[in-house]
């Protein structure tokens, strides 16, 4: 270890703190600290940090230059009619051929949730307590079972599971620990993003600890970085894989490989395409996927004013409605593309955080307010890049319901999320034909009234196995005609035993 060349060095960029408790730690800590310094380009974060205060101040209204997104790029659920059937078979013929798989963003710790562990291991309570990373196996593993069911062909969609520092060790071990859930060990493949250092507000990088630096992820959009850097890319060329589904870990209605969206995005010819949803109101706080000087971005709400955020069109609906849920489809053709050539194009944000910190005594603190930022880019930053874009309008109350907060958050939090799968499992056995009604046998309204014995509670507490159904397929010969008395929670064992049970009665 040259120590006075690596002082020299911090010295340069002003960072000549990092080094401060030297003397204080012993030659393991010194070494790991000499590296963690040495393993870290500080000129290029350091320029990282400038940019990205630079662009902070330039928040601009676009509304000028804003258009929406031209109407034969969008597909619906609601209103593309027979289209859908089409778009259905070709996702299905897709995944039997093995040419889609799935990639799940999961670097981020559920610090907001109130755990210390990833948010995929969260139980949002569940009357099978199965948590967000079973259900999505499982979605994956029905998925592949339609598609052989419909074809003849048992296709594999691959898993990708982009973990971070913070959670890579804790998912692998959660993975091998419950088997996979029913996956092939091989077709479950987990890689690192890049983090980088927090940096305080004078643009000192902090020490997390005496001896180590202080980082976090490089957001969503570290993706593309870390596929080239992991091989990622690679792998899926070896596979023979063309196309991806790209979404964020907490949505808990997330529909894996979902056929409708992967063979609407094939039809289209579309090489990067995004599920939205319509807009609940003008002011909703989320951003909207439009057309910014002829090139598709996602347009926060405080990029725009009021009187645009209003306007609509003809039909009566907004006219800039098509709202980001961090769901997305790729070539992985694209995706090579833009790892090779636009990656180191896109812009850092910035996020103020409450960091802890080692301060002038030594002493590590925890803030009560933040002290500086996190840097991190963002997955749809990429979609300028796109002149093959679409976009897929979906139902909020079928796909959408995000588990970003703790239980006292008044949205997006565990009670929201796990009504909003009940609410979406009791439809479905409705529409399936079948009918719910209380312990004395009186009928319970298609739409039910919140009891007041448990008004945290959905009203109607049923849930259904993603091995029994993907989304709402299959459940006729189980549901219809029959009456079920709620807490309900129907699996694929529940359809062998009525299967057999109708055999025995012919």
């Amino acid at each position: 270890m040259n120590v006075e060349e690596l002082r020299e060095e911090l010295a340069h960029f002003g960072q000549e703190h990092l080094l401060e408790f030297w003397d204080d730690l012993d030659s393991e800590k010194k070494q790991e600290l000499y590296d963690d310094i040495k393993s870290t380009d500080i000129g290029e974060v350091l320029q990282f940090f400038t940019k990205a205060m630079e662009n902070a101040g330039e928040v601009e209204k676009v509304d000028e230059k804003m258009e929406p997104i031209p109407s034969e790029l969008i597909g619906s659920v609601t209103r593309s009619g027979k289209e859908l059937e089409k778009w259905y078979n070709e996702g299905l013929k897709q995944v039997a051929n093995g040419k889609v798989c799935v990639l799940l963003m999961a670097g981020g710790q559920g610090t907001r949730l109130g755990v210390t562990y990833p948010k995929g291991m969260y139980d949002v309570g569940l009357p099978s307590t199965k948590t967000l990373y079973e259900l999505q196996a499982q979605r994956i593993q029905r998925i592949q079972q339609l598609a052989y069911e419909k074809t003849g062909k048992h296709g594999v969609v691959p898993w990708y599971i982009m973990t971070s520092e913070h959670t890579k060790d804790p998912t692998e071990a959660f993975f091998k620990r419950n088997n996979y859930f029913g996956l092939i060990k091989e077709n479950v493949v987990m890689f690192e993003q890049n983090m980088l250092p927090c940096i305080s507000f004078e643009g000192k990088i902090i020490l997390d600890q005496k001896h180590k630096i202080s980082r976090a992820p490089d957001g969503n959009g570290g993706l593309y970085r870390a596929l080239a850097s992991c091989n990622i890319i690679d792998d899926m060329e070896q596979r023979g894989l063309k196309y991806c589904h790209v979404y964020g870990v907490d949505n808990i209605l997330v529909k894996m490989a979902d056929p409708w969206f992967v063979g609407f995005c094939i039809a289209k010819g579309a090489n990067c395409g995004a599920k939205v949803v319509e807009k609940a109101y003008p002011t909703e706080p989320v951003g909207v996927i439009c057309r910014v000087d002829g090139k598709f971005q996602v347009v926060e709400y405080s990029e725009i004013t009021l009187k645009t955020a209003e306007r609509r069109n003809q039909d009566g609906r907004l006219m800039f409605s098509a709202g980001n849920i961090c769901n997305h489809f790729f070539t992985t053709d694209f995706l090579r593309e833009l790892a090779r050539e636009h990656e180191p194009r896109l812009k850092h944000h910035i996020a103020k955080k409450k960091i802890p910190f080692i301060d002038n005594s030594g002493e590590r603190i925890v803030p009560t307010k933040p002290n500086g930022i996190k840097m991190e880019k963002f997955v749809f930053d990429v979609f300028e890049f796109s002149m093959d874009f679409a976009a897929f309008e979906v139902l909020r109350e079928d796909e959408f319901s995000p588990l970003k907060n703790g239980i006292k958050a008044d949205k997006d939090n565990p009670t929201t999320a796990r009504h909003a799968l009940l609410s979406l499992h009791h439809r479905w056995v409705l529409n399936a034909g079948g009918r719910f009604v209380d312990k004395d046998g009186t009928p319970i309204p298609a739409i039910p009234s919140q009891k007041a014995t448990d008004p945290d509670e959905y009203p109607v507490v049923c849930e259904i196995s993603p091995l029994l159904s993907f989304s709402g397929e299959g459940l006729q010969p189980l549901c219809d005609g029959r009456e079920f008395t709620p807490p309900v929670l129907l699996s694929e064992g529940d359809y062998q035993e009525d299967k057999e049970s109708r055999i025995d009665n012919n």
